[in-house]
């Protein structure tokens, strides 16, 4: 199946970039060591291609997921085949003592990129496992970024989001908070990041579950009034790997948008899937519907569909890469755009949230408004839109 044309687009986005850049991208992985963290992910593993292709010194990845692990491994294996470095995956987690342990018996890593992250929107229900995305997010970052440091690591890369530019849920703002600890840290090793929208077809995306439930031969359903940018997982490698090695010290990369890249609603996506399949979508009244006709349905070459309009928590009428105001370099690149950052930061804000998260992680157990409120209190223009609703309450 043809992602590109799925999410309406003939060409990928960043091919005349990472061809006039080829030998130098090329020419540094292979002089260098690489440590991918979170690489099992469908964006860490998209990074984790893209260096091997190169032929690195040393390319070690290390993720929580076993399974995806070995997927990542035979997938490589099956396409790119081996390198003459060093290729080695460890299913551990960076926040444990194992990731530490690990650091500390290796000589240590020219780049180290992290890719690992809690990024749905419906992440932040309970305070439960809004805490999980504030470890994930801020906390294993700036570990990680201290354990890179202490290793004599050239470079650090930490994956954002286009939620982190005016947020409007608690992980955007989760990001937003993170870059900020990337100013920081970055006066004392160098730091570049990314923004970029919609991974098609990702693990866990809407996308990806259209895969799950066509599979499955169960309903699909999506909102009929969100627009989203889309990039392929391939295009999310080459732009994590170009922010690492070509860009400068607290630069965010994020995609020129242009003809090539446009808003596309997940309803269009979903007829343009079912059609590629051989099955005429049927848009259902409800859900109800919907499941209650699937045998039906499908055993007609037509397949139950469910398009609603979204009121779920968190979700952001559009998307953007940066805020007005921000210093933007669109000539370095043709297809990628730089958000220079100078390094400023409020060291007693940042304590203070650091602060704030061990009391609060200290009792017995925690409440979703106070942590909004922290989150207030370092982004004052965050405007969170609580529905009491979310997207678990859908199928």
């Amino acid at each position: 199946m043809n992602t590109l044309s799925l999410i309406g687009r003939t060409a990928p986005l960043f091919a005349h970039d990472i061809t006039r850049h080829e030998a130098e991208l090329s020419e540094r992985v292979a002089a260098s060591r690489f440590l991918v963290i979170g690489g099992a992910g469908s964006i860490g593993q998209a990074v984790a291609r893209e260096i091997f292709k190169r032929n690195p010194r040393v390319l070690h990845v290390v993720d929580i997921s076993e399974n995806n692990m070995v997927e990542l491994v035979r997938d490589i294996r099956s396409t790119l085949g081996y390198i003459d470095g060093d290729f080695r995956t460890f299913a551990i987690d960076c926040g444990g003592r194992e990731f530490a342990a690990l650091m500390a018996a290796h000589a240590g890593y020219d780049y180290v990129l992290n890719l690992s992250a809690l990024k749905h929107v419906r992440s932040e229900k309970d305070p439960f496992t809004l805490m999980r995305m504030i470890e994930v997010n801020i906390l294993n970052t700036i570990a990680t970024i201290a354990q890179a440091r202490d290793k004599g690591a050239r470079k650090y890369f930490c994956v954002s989001t286009d939620k982190a530019a005016n947020p409007v849920n608690m992980m955007g703002a989760s990001k937003r908070i993170m870059e900020m600890f990337l100013m920081r840290e970055s006066a004392s090793l160098p730091i570049s990041t990314a923004r970029f929208a919609n991974v098609a077809f990702s693990d866990g995306s809407l996308l990806h579950g259209f895969n799950q439930r066509f599979a499955k031969r169960q309903p699909i359903s999506a909102p009929n009034d969100v627009r989203r940018y889309f990039v392929t997982p391939q295009e999310s490698g080459e732009l994590c790997l170009s922010s690492c090695l070509l860009g400068e010290n607290r630069d965010i990369f994020f995609p020129k948008l242009s003809e090539a890249l446009h808003l596309t609603r997940f309803s269009d996506i979903a007829v343009r899937y079912l059609e590629n399949l051989g099955f005429q979508p049927h848009e259902c009244e409800s859900e109800d519907e919907a499941r209650g006709r699937a045998g039906e349905l499908i055993a007609q070459k037509k397949w139950p569909v469910y398009f609603f309009a979204s009121d779920t928590t968190g979700e952001k009428d559009f998307e953007e890469f940066f805020i007005e105001g921000q210093d933007l370099d669109l000539e370095r690149f043709e297809t990628m755009g730089v958000i220079r950052n100078p390094a400023e930061y409020d060291t007693a804000l940042l304590e203070h949230f650091l602060a704030e998260i061990e009391r609060i992680r200290a009792r017995p157990t925690w409440d979703k408004p106070e942590l909004v409120a922290l989150f207030n209190r370092m982004i004052p223009e965050f405007q969170h839109f609580e529905t009491g609703k979310y997207l678990d309450g859908r199928m």
